[in-house]
């Protein structure tokens, strides 16, 4: 499955990243060209393996799908890219990436696409925020430039951040893939039993589960602040606009509440703007 590069000149992605909402583009936008550049190719990454995981094909498939990038990122570190990844290639070498962090990436989208989770155990859910999140957080942190250990903790606590975000904001979009990624001893502590995804999502308890990982989303991000604060400013202004979109995403996801029936969460676009211009400008 080839890549195509997403990068389109400026003036196509400005108005994709509003007309969006997307948070990363906005993001990204404020980073220079060659840095940017890089983080374009792994979100590109990103897309195509999760588009494999949410795909309607059969799970063989989707697997075997996974496994082809699995070796094209290998031949990347070979120095024998497809024509399509020569440019990430490039930026593997500059950067410092981390294979093992591609790899964990697939293995987290091999979650999704190998059964329908539902209601997995702490450790594997925490394991899916690793492999989905913060193992792209660890790939990016190199790009900005920031130190290793410090970077791997902001990976480590803003993936599992945003991560826990979109689960809070998705939970009924979730359902309809068959999937619920709410922990199981939550919903055995709410006496909310594991049938379906479906079924879950409906319970009158589940209030109750969704906020107990609404405050673990908190004390991540809060982490993530506490890292950032101590980092020099032009190697987070990237992911404070990251943090700050998505911590506003989780505020109005608990103003709208969990009880049924849920209305779909948006970004806030002016919102977005002022937090760009916010850490952009200031």
């Amino acid at each position: 499955m080839a890549v195509s590069n997403p990068v389109v000149d400026d003036t196509q992605t400005d108005a994709a990243a509003v007309t969006s909402g997307s948070s990363f583009y906005l993001a990204m936008r404020i980073l220079p060209a060659a840095q940017r550049d890089a983080m374009y190719q792994i979100y590109a990454f990103c897309r195509a393996v999760d588009d494999i995981a949410d795909g309607g094909q059969p799970p063989a498939e989707r697997k075997a799908a996974l496994e082809r990038w699995r070796t094209d990122i290998d031949a990347c570190y070979a120095g024998s890219p497809r024509e399509s990844l020569r440019d990430l290639t490039r930026h593997i070498h500059t950067y410092h990436l981390q294979r093992e962090d591609f790899h964990a990436m697939i293995d987290g989208m091999a979650m999704d696409a190998e059964a329908d989770i539902c209601a997995p155990d702490e450790a594997t859910l925490d394991l899916y925020c690793d492999r989905v999140a913060s193992a792209a957080g660890r790939l990016s942190v190199r790009i900005f430039g920031m130190q290793e250990q410090p970077g791997r903790d902001l990976a480590h606590h803003l993936g599992r951040a945003l991560q826990l975000t979109n689960i809070l904001r998705d939970i009924d979009e979730d359902a309809e893939l068959n999937r619920c990624y709410l922990p199981r001893e939550l919903l055995a502590r709410e006496g909310i039993a594991v049938t379906s995804p479906a079924t879950i999502a409906d319970d009158p308890s589940l209030p109750r589960v969704c906020a107990t990982i609404a405050e673990r989303a908190k004390k991540h991000f809060s982490a993530s602040d506490a890292i950032m604060n101590q980092c020099p400013r032009a190697h987070v202004r990237a992911p404070r606009i990251m943090s700050a979109v998505y911590h506003c995403l989780l505020d109005r996801t608990i103003e709208r509440g969990f009880d049924i029936p849920r209305t779909k969460v948006r970004k806030p676009r002016a919102r977005l703007l002022w937090i760009l211009a916010r850490y952009a400008f200031f």
